[in-house]
């Protein structure tokens, strides 16, 4: 169960952010192999203001157009499987969205299942 947050600069084109939430969600069917219809989301707009960033980090320049794509979801999967991740949302938020590939940073956050509740307040996925 991956819980995105994806983070992008309000001055972007309106709607903009449900379209990068459908392609990151393909992505996590395809690389991921999360379960269908497993798409928890929360998309939000921010003042320039309120995205803090460099202007350069790893090599890498930023504009005024950086999106953050933060996923919490359970551990286990290889780093294989998440370089195929990062390159299969770059790639389709670029040749789908015309979105800098260089604007586009993601973060895993690795949790152990029983860490969720899907709701009733239970442990879905505990012992």
């Amino acid at each position: 169960m991956p819980l995105v947050r994806i983070d992008v600069p309000d001055h972007l084109e309106n709607g903009l952010e449900s379209q990068i939430g459908d392609l990151v969600y393909d992505a996590m069917l395809e690389s991921l192999k999360v379960p269908v219809d497993d798409k928890f989301q929360v998309l939000t707009r921010h003042a320039e203001s309120q995205i803090v960033k460099p202007k350069s980090y790893q090599g890498i320049e930023y504009s005024d157009q950086l999106i953050i794509i933060q996923i919490t979801l359970n551990e286990g999967r290889d780093t294989d499987v998440k370089k195929a991740f990062y390159a299969k949302v770059a790639h389709s938020l670029h040749s789908r969205l015309n979105i800098r590939k260089e604007d586009i940073l993601i973060s895993l956050v690795e949790v152990n299942k029983e860490n969720w509740s899907f709701g009733n307040g239970e442990m879905q996925y505990g012992p």
